[in-house]
């Protein structure tokens, strides 16, 4: 999203101390999660509808990683053509965009199963679980996909820089970013404070205080909550000031600050890979664990 000759080494040295960890660590841990989902679980339920189709996605973006830092390290020595570019542009942000969708899904699907669960065969199956995957891909494929074309330099062919001053000016597609996010935000909070508020009361049950289960699950939906702010809120922030910046509502000032801004807030999107990896093997380790 930057000129290349502006990135500060320091930056660019924060974002390899992100980037390599996150990608091998990242990938080891979705890998793992996505081979116990296939050979241990081996079972078609939402919940692992949702989990394998986000592992899906944050996999794909981790793909990504070593492109990008290979593009910050080279430069503008290093074309591959704006067709290629745009693909890993888009596999990129998709896959971001992807991971947000699929986390409020997985969080709505556990506040209809706990909170209503007499209608919760009704509204909840393995089929509508991986039909509303397969909208989630098409959608988010489709939208950012064609956006990436259009804002894009024409005579740009190296990736991950240089998208044209159009990026800024195209209020619809701020909006229709911040709005993701935002929603996004306001659904997993509301679940997730519902939920644990439903497994507070269930604690007070001799039967489940003995066996620990709704204390385990309150810490992982409540660090599932804290992982998505931590990973996309300062991305969404940095996004919103830099528009005000390139269209005169923030003084150009700030300009250089805030490209350093997004550069850094987008690693730290990234580490949410990484996050959930660890997150779904640990879920899925207890899982296997207890019912064996």
């Amino acid at each position: 999203m930057s000129n290349f000759t502006g990135v500060a080494e320091s930056v660019q040295l924060f974002q390899l101390v992100i980037y390599i960890p996150t990608f091998i660590f990242g990938l080891i841990f979705n890998m793992i999660a996505l081979w116990m989902l296939l050979f241990r679980i081996r079972k078609w339920m939402e919940t692992t509808t949702y989990m394998a189709t986000l592992i899906s996605f944050d996999s794909l973006l981790l793909i990504t990683l070593p492109f990008k830092i290979k593009a910050y390290n080279v430069g503008d020595e290093w074309k591959l053509g704006s067709g290629v570019c745009t693909f890993l542009e888009s596999l990129y942000f998709v896959n971001m965009y992807g991971s947000i969708f699929i986390s409020v899904c997985i969080c709505m699907d556990r506040y209809i199963a706990i909170q209503y669960p007499f209608y919760s065969k009704l509204l909840r199956s393995p089929k509508k679980a991986t039909v509303t995957c397969v909208l989630v891909c098409i959608f988010v494929w489709g939208s950012s996909a064609g956006f990436l074309i259009q804002l894009r330099d024409n005579d740009e062919s190296h990736c991950f820089h240089r998208f044209s001053d159009a990026t800024w000016m195209n209020i619809p597609l701020v909006i229709m970013l911040e709005f993701i996010f935002l929603l996004s935000a306001v659904l997993i909070t509301f679940c997730t404070a519902h939920i644990l508020f439903t497994l507070k009361n269930k604690m007070r049950n001799d039967l489940y205080s003995a066996s620990g289960g709704p204390g385990k699950s309150s810490k992982i939906l409540l660090g599932n909550l804290l992982t998505f702010m931590f990973s996309f809120g300062p991305f969404h922030l940095s996004l919103l000031l830099y528009f005000f910046v390139k269209n005169g509502i923030i003084s150009q000032v700030y300009t250089k600050q805030l490209r350093i801004f997004i550069q850094v807030s987008l690693c730290i999107a990234n580490i949410n890979c990484f996050l959930d990896g660890v997150s779904y093997y640990c879920v899925l380790k207890e899982f296997v664990k207890t019912n064996s």
